[in-house]
């Protein structure tokens, strides 16, 4: 007999979502969690903190942010209960309905996906910064927006955050911890009001952001979800029963080897994460030996780019407020017919700290060394930080990266990326081409980053692909319902999945397919 029904391994979208509805069913549920349990009295602040994760030592380095380099794409993503909800930037966005138009198995649609959505908004309690709480970031997207001609093309977003109508920068020492409003929010966890500190992305002091462990993965405990931290998934094998999943334990300074047994296996570990522990299970434990062909084949970056502008004239303010809190959509080709989703950016006002501990880390290459170096000065310079307007973008990619293992020079597999921006530059090209504009048009001067304009490499927190759904195991890996091909009671249910760029922030549709499967699972009680 099977230790769980079912066990889920990682704790973002995917994980946190399908948890809580199976367990919601009655189900035994374990979740697999790589990363450590993060609160407000153990954010990362100081330089010594631990802001990395790295994933070729995790017992002596589990910590924030899990920074994968390979040549021209580099990954950043979170490590911790709460996955990816820890570091996003909080926005909660529907895919626009004409993404799934093509690409995706017949069975999922921008209709079908409507009650999910509605129930990921709701659980995340999502709304748009209210109006009279607009960062001066915000303010200068709408301008610029204008003086384009694209006045329409403005959109406050949704976040996941819990905001105080009452609250605003003209109140005397508005960012004071005591303006935060404390409350119980439905699944009995405290939170506070935002206040516009401007950490999102390395923890909110007042717990005003909606994180994952504090509404789904809260919901799952309560109803006997056993989560456990600090738990390594290494290998996945079926068994007559179920599947057999082997893990190591962080317990400084050893890891400590375990199993458990379920006849449900759920990987939630994100595009990197759950794709890496199939191409394993296929190539080199031969666990799962059926896998599709596919694996590992269209992976996307979903089109992030970044790019800073000094604006000499205006105070722009980037470490107060929300990290995003609207966009320019002009995913209908506008720009030299490229799909692409301006966004505004934040900076926390520890950057510096982050920055120092990134170029310290053996995994940071002596180029990216350089960059660091190069923008240290420009983003902690107190007479430059209040000028510095960081635009962002997503934007539709071609979705042709090739992930694999390949052997290392000790003779280890190791997790590869292949990445050739030829047929996503054009659409890069006009990223970078939006910005300067819009920093022209609102008296910036843009920085266009030289890791682009040299090299031509990128890096994105919004991974997509590499287990993608298909409608056979001929063009896919998962079938519509999240289960791999091949293999009953296997599935994926994270961004690994998303077969496509979407161009836009993907947290609500990971969470939106999350719920459809775990619908699935307990309806058909698979």
């Amino acid at each position: 007999m099977a230790d769980f029904d079912a066990i889920i391994i990682g704790s973002g979208f995917g994980g946190a979502i399908t948890a809580c509805r199976l367990a919601e069913a009655g189900y035994k549920v374990l979740v697999l969690e790589r990363g450590r349990r993060w609160d407000p009295k153990s954010f990362p602040r100081e330089p010594a903190d631990p802001f990395l994760w790295d994933n070729n030592a995790p017992v002596k380095n589990h910590g924030w942010f899990d920074l994968r380099m390979w040549k021209n794409m580099s990954v950043i993503q979170g490590a911790g209960v709460g996955g990816g909800s820890l570091v996003y930037a909080n926005i909660s966005i529907k895919a626009k309905k004409e993404t799934f138009d093509s690409g995706w198995p017949q069975e999922v649609t921008f209709a079908e996906l409507a009650e999910p959505y509605a129930l990921v908004g709701k659980m995340l309690n999502v709304r748009p910064v209210p109006e009279g709480q607009w960062p001066e970031r915000t303010k200068l997207m709408k301008e610029a927006a204008g003086k384009m001609g694209w006045a329409n093309r403005f959109e406050p977003l949704e976040l996941a955050v819990s905001f105080d109508d009452d609250w605003n920068y003209s109140l005397p020492n508005p960012h004071s911890h005591t303006r935060s409003k404390e409350f119980t929010n439905p699944q009995g966890r405290k939170q506070g009001t935002c206040v516009h500190l401007g950490y999102c992305d390395i923890g909110c002091d007042v717990n005003a952001r909606n994180t994952l462990d504090l509404n789904y993965l809260a919901a799952a405990e309560a109803k006997g979800a056993d989560v456990r931290p600090l738990h390594l998934v290494t290998v996945i094998e079926p068994q007559s029963d179920g599947y057999k999943v082997q893990f190591n334990r962080i317990e400084p300074p050893n890891l400590v080897p375990g199993s458990a047994t379920a006849r449900i296996v759920i990987l939630g570990a994100g595009s990197l994460g759950s794709t890496e522990l199939l191409l394993r299970a296929r190539d080199e434990h031969k666990t799962l030996p059926k896998l599709s062909a596919k694996l590992g084949h269209g992976w996307s970056s979903n089109g992030d780019f970044l790019t800073p502008a000094i604006h000499p004239r205006r105070s722009v303010n980037a470490t107060a407020g929300p990290t995003i809190t609207c966009a320019i959509n002009l995913l209908d080709g506008t720009v030299d017919g490229q799909d692409i989703f301006i966004e505004d950016g934040g900076l926390p006002d520890i950057v510096d700290g982050a920055l120092w501990r990134l170029s310290q880390s053996h995994d940071t290459s002596e180029f990216v060394k350089l960059v660091i170096q190069s923008l240290r000065p420009l983003l902690t310079a107190n007479n430059l930080a209040e000028h510095v307007m960081p635009w962002f973008a997503q934007a539709r990619d071609a979705g042709d990266g090739v992930f694999s293992l390949k052997k290392g020079p000790d003779g280890k597999l190791k997790f590869d990326l292949h990445w050739d921006i030829k047929k996503s530059k054009r659409t890069m090209d006009a990223v970078v081409s939006t910005h300067q504009r819009l920093a022209l048009a609102t008296e910036g001067m843009p920085l266009t980053p030289f890791t682009w304009t040299i090299l031509q490499d990128l890096i994105t927190p919004h991974p997509l692909g590499g287990c993608n759904m298909g409608s056979t195991a001929a063009d896919g890996v998962v079938g519509h319902n999240g289960e791999v091909f091949g293999y009953k009671n296997l599935y994926v249910a994270d961004g690994a999945i998303v077969p496509k760029a979407i161009g836009l922030n993907p947290s609500r549709t990971i969470g939106a397919l999350a719920e459809r499967i775990a619908k699935i699972i307990v309806t058909e009680a698979r």
